[in-house]
């Protein structure tokens, strides 16, 4: 009998689609095998095949069974990134290869592959090719070039496959602009979101950024509706008829949009009016708004707002000449002062994930915007604000936060 859980694993490697018609046959033929107590030449008889094709089966499964404890227990001890389901069902779908077969000798020595892994993992232009990327037919070139080996295209394309090489393939990635303070704001925003929590009576806080070149698309034609088996259909041509901008105040402790600003531009004139009708909701309240370091968020306009609210006295100077408006990193300062009624607490650069309202949005997005059509700027506007509505009064809740602004890696 075949021990669990290489049973299991065949069991479960039947269900899948992605493995072949040979193979599939011979995990049935194992699997039915080791179920019959009669003679190999009647389970022949009964699978419909040839005795000898049984008992090679029958050989192999069993003493591949008898060590497969041993095989599955090195293949978990080593390194990567699959998991205990992932090299259990390897280990057993090696069950269903062919045997190694004499054949004649590789074409391709060891070195061979060595030379050509060298020079797809250079750089084209290294090698006098004015290119930004290797493909298969330049690789062959380079090689029949370079004399390493008379190898085909086709030949270059299944040995990148088989060492998961893509070299025509790319990512973006971003090299993070850290600054001396970085860790202090991380740990700045994440202790105001766990006062928020445990003191929601103190403070009101507040989440606010804006979702800008909103479109309002209307599709060409109606949508398709979904079936049994048959997903929602979505034109994909569409008609322009502008954009708009969004700017939330999402409110920490309650979950809610407590105050949204749409419309067509978004300049320093616009936050500030959105930050006075969020204040406007509770005049007397002391208030924190976590936003990230955009200049508007910075701004002339917003400082003078912000000081009146506050009754600031003092003399707040000249914009790009002295005093608090000099510059971006002063009125910064006088927007964080922990000292006043209304601050703001800044997201390092590159963190906008610390922002809670970008989960809001990508709840937007996902009900709204990602399917819906609208016929008109006008439309657009109405909508969102139906489905602010809608959130605030069925989906509205806080989200825990969990992070405390330490490092997730070593």
């Amino acid at each position: 009998m075949l021990c669990v859980p290489l049973m299991n694993a065949l069991v479960e490697l039947l269900r899948m689609h992605a493995i072949t018609v040979r193979e599939r046959a011979r995990a049935k033929m194992i699997l039915a095998l080791h179920g019959f107590p009669a003679s190999l030449t009647q389970a022949a008889l009964n699978l419909g095949r040839d005795v000898k094709t049984v008992r090679v089966w029958y050989r192999r499964a069993s003493g591949y069974n008898a060590c497969f404890a041993e095989r599955l227990e090195q293949a978990l001890r080593e390194p990567g990134h699959a998991g205990p389901r992932a090299r259990t069902l390897r280990l057993a779908r090696d069950l269903l290869q062919d045997a190694p077969r004499s054949g004649r000798p590789p074409t391709y020595s060891p070195w061979h592959y060595v030379d050509i892994m060298t020079v797809a993992l250079s750089e084209p232009r290294e090698s006098g090719r004015p290119i930004t990327h290797w493909t298969a037919r330049e690789l062959a070139d380079e090689v029949h070039k370079r004399g390493i080996c008379a190898i085909s295209e086709r030949q270059i394309g299944r040995f990148l496959d088989e060492i998961d090489l893509q070299p025509h393939k790319f990512r973006y990635w971003l090299n993070p602009k850290i600054e001396d303070d970085h860790d202090a704001r991380v740990r700045g925003v994440c202790e105001v979101y766990a006062m928020a929590a445990e003191h929601p009576e103190e403070t009101r806080v507040v989440s606010v950024d804006e979702k800008t070149g909103i479109q309002a698309k209307e599709r060409i034609a109606p949508d398709k509706q979904a079936r049994c088996g048959d997903p929602a259909k979505l034109e994909a041509e569409y008609a322009r008829h502008g954009t708009m901008c969004l700017t939330p105040s999402f409110d920490v402790v309650t979950g809610r949009i407590v105050e949204y600003s749409i419309g067509e531009t978004r300049d320093e004139a616009d936050f500030a009016r959105h930050i006075e009708r969020t204040l406007a909701g509770d005049p007397e309240a002391e208030w924190v708004f976590v936003l990230d370091q955009l200049n508007t968020h910075k701004s002339e306009t917003l400082v003078k707002m912000v000081a009146g609210h506050i009754g600031y006295e003092g003399d707040l100077g000249v914009k790009e000449a002295r005093g608090i408006l000099q510059s971006m990193a002063t009125r910064r300062d006088f927007l964080e002062d922990l000292e006043h009624r209304i601050r703001f607490v800044y997201t390092p650069k590159h963190c906008s994930w610390l922002n809670q309202v970008e989960i809001w949005f990508s709840i937007l997005v996902r009900k709204l915007l990602a399917r819906g059509t609208f016929s008109s700027k006008d439309d657009l506007r109405g909508k969102i604000e139906d489905f602010i509505d809608y959130f605030n009064r069925t989906m509205a809740k806080p989200y825990k936060w969990t992070y405390q602004g330490k490092p997730l890696r070593a």
